[in-house]
């Protein structure tokens, strides 16, 4: 073969190969176990963690024994609020395991239907049903909480709770307060966008 006759063999091939693509943003989730929940929403869904379900609570000052407790000591809380708030605490920790377990188990049942391919939309219904009233459970468990904990603390413990936790900062974007997760924190801010 010429030198121009294998140029002409490359200049026909090129144009059907396939452009270059950029990975999708779901690039290496195919490999989880489920495949909607990372390795962390697992660890925190087991661990009865709040996963971001009281946002609405939180950041409009009604504060969740999970963090009243982590600041107690700058809160002032006697000693009949500490055991008030550790009950309460540990009652919404049993009940959000139980509610994340459910979330799992849901989550997994829609994503066993699709691998094993036997899924229609009624069953396909029924899943998504199922998973959203275990994730509603699971919210009315940690927003549920945060209503509780309020008539436990003065309302200067409720306010110096926001400004400990960075809620009353001029840019929330400024500075994550101690206690929050930083990637979390800025996603909820809107600090990355």
């Amino acid at each position: 073969m010429t030198r121009r006759h294998a140029l002409a063999l490359c200049l026909c091939v090129l144009p059907l190969a396939a452009p270059a693509q950029d990975p999708s943003p779901y690039a290496g989730m195919e490999t989880r176990e489920i495949k909607s929940l990372s390795s962390q929403d697992l660890d925190d869904l087991r661990a009865g963690r709040g996963w971001g379900l009281a946002l609405p609570a939180e950041l409009n000052g009604v504060p969740g024994p999970a963090h009243v407790l982590e600041l107690r000591t700058e809160l002032g809380l006697d000693p009949d609020q500490v055991r008030a708030v550790e009950a309460l605490f540990a009652e919404m920790q049993a009940e959000a395991r139980l509610a994340g377990e459910r979330l799992i188990a849901a989550e997994a049942a829609i994503e066993a239907a699709f691998r094993d391919g036997e899924t229609d939309p009624d069953r396909l219904r029924a899943l998504i049903d199922t998973a959203a009233a275990a994730r509603a459970d699971l919210r009315f468990v940690h927003l549920s909480r945060h209503l509780q904990t309020v008539p436990l603390l003065s309302a200067e413990q409720i306010e110096m709770y926001g400004a400990l936790r960075g809620y009353t900062a001029a840019d929330p974007c400024a500075a994550v307060p101690d206690g929050h997760d930083p990637a979390m924190w800025r996603r909820h801010n809107g600090c990355d966008g």
